[in-house]
């Protein structure tokens, strides 16, 4: 073959006969006759008057290539011209964004040129071809309905701060805001959404531009444009961040881009061979042609099949690097294949397809092929409407599917082209049809909030709301479909069997997993680098389903070993090196730090040696570190392990004053425990990047145990069947804490509007009906704004059964509930090794807050969090961990210090998690009332007060409403405020105060302060040492006192 691309010379796979003396040698040939019958059945003429079967020359392989050259000319189009320049049009073929000069501002381009995302406030960009005279036209598919502004300009048309239609040289259309821009702006068109198709189109001849959405003309927007000598206009876009649209550039109006018909008429035609050699067998005992049907063949390695589908890809093959023909005809053909319907596992003629491809294609054909493949059908799963069943999407991801289940293909894509799962977009349009029916609340108690059954519904209020259940529960059911679709696919790639062709699929997902957490948590500060966050909680989710199903098929086989119901992450992760954690905080500090000051605790207690000389390189502090003495202070046998190492590139830190970013890779050796009589074995761990980890390095083998080296002595021994599940457990952990919390939360505003529209709506038809006949121009206003609100809430009522179908279902929740559990257990864990619990990283800590509040905040009240398995339990665990570790020395870092400060003062304020902490330990509750006090031995402490106050005086001092008077009926989510819940009972705490009035003066004179005449007294009886009274006494009760007194 010849050169293309770069200049190196490639040489395709021939399979062709060079001579008949060749046919001999070659078993499976059949003969002449039959042969000549086979080759003319699967090349017919498609000339009118074809020579009768009796009449036609023999055909051989000899002369096949002729043949098909031959057959492929006839009727052949003009050539197409690469940069073929037409009249009125200059610019190269195909037309694409430029992503090379053309833009302003960040911008993420897909792969093929087509596709774009902002990244930034407000980014530009416009395609490499331009015109100047004539009718043109090109169409973009909107992803997200947000700001953009769509049209054209010229290339005197600068981009700074101002966007597409800003500027005097240029013209656009915005459906965000229904407006029509250049420079000034107007009202113009509709409203779009995503889905949508926008066409536009410029007639140079009139000087006018129009717009087209979803085929219907939106009228002349502008006239007597700019025109004349030097002038010509480019497809041009500015959309704001996370905003995202396709091009297509390729009838009135022409094209910019001329479809490619000379490729698309050989590729139909040599599609259509592929097809006849795929229904057509041959019978050598009869001596015939059978025909067959294509969905069951196989590729049995006949060589007259294989030799003729050669012939075929000879042509075949360049043409589907193409992602026009790609998608045009390739994964319509596909797609064709499971029209039947069916499981994906009953159209294996898929995975023939892709062995014929690999076998007859050369490699660097086929990956592009695949390449070009994967981005249409994500292209097409983003940008398909929704309909009522979700047909488009579920038929995309069939595909999909079948292609991860060639094993080749799977790695191939994993290793270059696999993205996070994209959610479903949602369009009015589809949501209208799936949810016909709209209801929401419109009984309210006094205090503004719904109530669940209320008394008074009417007849016509009941059919609606059941109506809209059951709207909400179609959808439900279809999404599911959907989301079962998306776990198949995880699940293939998380297969750790297919090693027949190299490193298992699970090993490379492992590896670009954690690649893609350390983008997302390095660039944390610059939002416009991050995945989107919805991206991310659709990815957490399914991902979360997909690795408890791996865990749970792995302990069927090993009954022993822990399941995925009492998973958690070992704390060896946390230190041995195996595991990067690149520069997020430990709760001890800096990585580098804890190495250094508990090396001889990890010597101790996890058997691990740090080697003073790697520590050295990969810090890079305290240069001046005595290599003597830090040698001498290594147990034995460690002495010859000191030879230097030379720093590896890839450590090099990319920020100034952050180079330990790496460090939780740096290399360490472990020694096992000692035997009796014998030395302790060493073993060194080598110091990898992420990408270059084998399965040894994770899994271990033969004495080495992988991610589970250093096991401490106070952690069991439990056997773990997949130890790269244990990782990939640790990264769902790393992403929630990243953006899937916050984006949890910014969904509960939708509910929230309904809730105030509901009683905005409500009190607009209560106005309604006080208004007087007379003053009609109030009835009218009145009425008007009725339709407002009522318009506002059928949009939103249908917008939040999909977020309640897709976000806060109670499948999702249970997700949520999990990774709290793993939480807990892990810091449970790893708080059992004593100071090396300061290797934890902070995130597990944030996660466990988190998860807790989204459980108790988010889901409710669709889903409530007491119908959860074991929640009483679990909220108990996590009290305790709250009740010990806000004040543990150990957790160095002031943040995540204060957000256990704050979570505990939130724990105290309602009456189930309340309860929860009178659960925990006796010694525990006085312990954490001893820690609450420690901060009068120095100073007053703001939170210490609020939490004393909560305890010893229910809701404390003044606080009598459930919610504020003022706040009724306008911030409903301001019920949930800690300060504004109803007294609770605490005779447990009361005790426990008691308790340490019995051995510390301090605290009885502190209770006297501020508790309760009836528990004052109690105490009063029962202690006899309330007479102490120090200075810091004084100064605790003045300020319960100061308290008492303002509120």
């Amino acid at each position: 073959m010849t050169t293309r691309g770069g200049g190196t010379a490639l040489t395709r796979r021939n399979y062709r006969l060079a001579s008949d003396t060749d046919k001999p040698r070659t078993t499976g040939i059949v003969n002449e006759k039959l042969l000549s019958d086979y080759l003319h059945h699967v090349f017919p003429s498609a000339k009118p008057g074809a020579a009768p079967a009796t009449l036609r020359k023999p055909l051989g392989f000899q002369d096949l290539g002729a043949h098909l050259d031959r057959l492929l000319s006839e009727e052949e189009p003009a050539e197409d011209g690469k940069d073929q320049q037409v009249d009125g049009r200059v610019g190269p073929q195909p037309v694409v964004l430029d992503h090379t000069s053309g833009f302003e501002g960040l911008l993420f381009v897909d792969d093929d040129l087509l596709g774009v995302i902002g990244h930034s406030n407000f980014s530009s960009i416009r395609a490499t071809t331009c015109v100047y005279k004539g009718k043109w036209a090109y169409e973009v598919l909107i992803s997200s309905q947000g700001l953009m502004q769509i049209g054209w300009c010229t290339l005197n048309c600068r981009f700074n701060q101002e966007g597409v239609g800003d500027t005097p040289d240029s013209y656009a259309y915005d459906g965000n805001r229904v407006r029509k821009w250049n420079v000034t702006t107007t009202n113009y068109g509709k409203s779009w959404a995503a889905g949508d198709i926008v066409n536009c189109l410029i007639d140079l001849d009139e000087g006018t531009i129009t717009f087209c959405l979803n085929g219907q003309s939106l009228g002349t927007a502008f006239t007597n444009i700019k025109m004349g000598p030097g002038i010509a206009y480019f497809p041009a876009i500015s959309l704001s961040f996370k905003e995202s649209v396709a091009f297509n550039f390729g009838k009135g109006y022409l094209p910019l881009q001329d479809p490619p018909t000379a490729d698309l008429t050989k590729a139909h035609k040599l599609l259509g061979f592929i097809k006849n050699v795929l229904s057509t067998s041959i019978d050598t005992q009869e001596e015939k042609l059978l025909e067959k049907g294509c969905a069951m063949w196989k590729l049995h390695g006949e060589p007259t099949v294989l030799v003729t589908l050669a012939h075929i890809f000879n042509h075949f093959a360049p043409l589907m690097c193409k992602v026009y023909l790609v998608e045009d005809v390739l994964m319509n053909f596909l797609l064709g294949i499971l029209e039947g319907g069916g499981s994906v596992d009953e159209h294996p003629l898929i995975q023939q397809l892709l062995d014929l491809f690999w076998l007859l294609m050369e490699d660097h054909e086929v990956n592009e092929c695949l390449k070009q493949l994967m981005m249409s059908l994500l292209r097409a799963y983003r940008f398909s409407p929704i309909i009522p069943d979700l047909g488009f999407q579920i038929h995309y991801l069939r595909l999909t599917t079948a292609i991860l289940r060639h094993e080749k293909s799977r790695k191939y894509l994993l290793n270059n082209v696999l993205y996070p799962l994209t959610p479903l977009r949602v369009k009015e349009a589809g949501l209208e049809e799936l949810i016909p029916t709209t209801w929401w609340p419109t009984h309210f108690d006094k205090e503004g909030k719904d109530e669940r059954e209320p008394k008074d519904e009417s007849a016509d209020e009941r059919l609606r709301r059941r109506a809209y259940e059951r709207g909400c529960q179609r959808l439900k059911k279809r999404i599911e479909v959907v989301e079962e679709l998306q776990i198949q696919i995880l699940r293939l790639l998380l297969n750790n069997k297919d090693k027949t062709t190299g490193e298992a699929s699970r090993y490379i997902f492992l590896n670009k997993f954690r690649k893609f957490l350390q983008e997302n948590a390095s660039n944390r500060g610059h939002p416009t680098a991050l995945c989107p966050p919805e991206y991310m909680v659709c990815f957490l989710h399914r991902l979360i389903t997909a690795v408890r199903c791996c865990w749970n098929e792995a302990c069927r086989k090993s009954p022993s070993s822990l399941s995925s119901e009492d998973a958690y992450v070992p704390p060896q992760l946390f230190y041995n090196g195996k595991v990067d954690y690149f520069d997020l905080q430990r709760l001890g500090g800096l990585l580098s730090h804890l190495k250094k000051t508990l090396k001889d605790d990890l010597a101790s207690k996890a058997n691990i040696l740090i080697d003073p000389a790697e520590i050295q390189a990969a810090s890079m502090d305290d240069l001046d570190e005595d290599e003597e003495s830090g040698a001498a202070q290594r147990p034995f046998g460690a002495a010859g392990m000191g030879s230097t190492l030379v720093r590896p590139s890839w450590l090099s830190s990319p920020t100034p004053g952050r180079a330990n970013r790496f460090l939780s890779t740096a290399a360490v050796s472990l020694m096992m425990p000692r035997r009796p009589l014998a030395q302790p074995e060493k073993v060194k761990v080598r110091s990898l990047p992420v990408e270059q980890r084998t399965e040894e390095d994770i899994e271990g083998s033969h004495g080495n145990d992988g991610l589970l080296l250093g096991r401490p002595q106070e952690e069991p021994d439990q056997p773990m069947s997949d130890k790269s599940l244990l990782e990939i457990t640790d990264g769902i952990v790393m992403m929630y804490n990243l953006s899937v919390h916050q984006q949890l939360g910014k969904m509960v505003v939708v509910a929230d509007d309904v809730h105030e529209y509901a009683v905005a709506l409500k009190d607009t038809e209560e106005k309604i009906a006080r208004c007087p006949p007379r003053r009609a121009d109030i009835m009218d206003e009145l009425q008007k704004s009725q339709k407002v609100f009522a318009e506002k809430l059928n949009h939103l009522s249908r917008r939040l059964a999909w977020i309640n179908a897709t976000i806060y279902s109670k499948e999702k929740m249970l997700d949520v509930y999990w990774l709290l559990c793993v939480c807990i257990r892990t810091i449970e864990h790893a708080d059992n090794t004593g100071s090396l619990f300061a290797f934890t990283p902070e995130f597990y800590l944030n996660v466990a807050m988190n998860a807790y509040s989204a459980l108790k905040n988010y889901f409710s009240p669709a889903n409530s969090m007491e119908e959860l398995p074991g929640y009483e339990e679990t909220l108990t665990h996590l009290a305790a961990i709250l009740a010990k570790h806000f004040a543990d020395p150990r957790i160095v870092g002031t943040d995540i210090k204060d957000s256990l400060m704050q979570a505990l003062a939130s724990y105290v304020c309602y009456p189930q998690s309340l309860r929860a902490v009178e659960r925990i330990p006796e010694e525990q509750r006085v312990a954490m009332m001893r820690n609450l006090l420690a901060p009068y031995e120095q100073r007053p402490w703001a939170q210490t007060n609020w939490i004393l106050v909560r305890l010893w005086r229910g809701c404390g001092f003044g606080y009598r409403y459930t919610r504020l008077p003022h706040l009724l009926k306008t911030k409903p989510e301001d019920a949930n405020l800690p300060s504004l819940q109803s007294t609770c009972c605490q005779c447990f705490l009361c005790q426990a105060v008691w308790v340490l009035c019995q051995c510390e003066p301090v605290c009885c004179c502190c209770v006297h302060a501020v508790c309760p005449p009836a528990c004052f007294s109690c105490c009063l009886f029962r202690s006899r040492s309330f007479r102490s009274v120090t200075p810091v006494c004084c100064r605790f009760i003045f300020t319960a006192l100061r308290v008492n007194l303002c509120v």
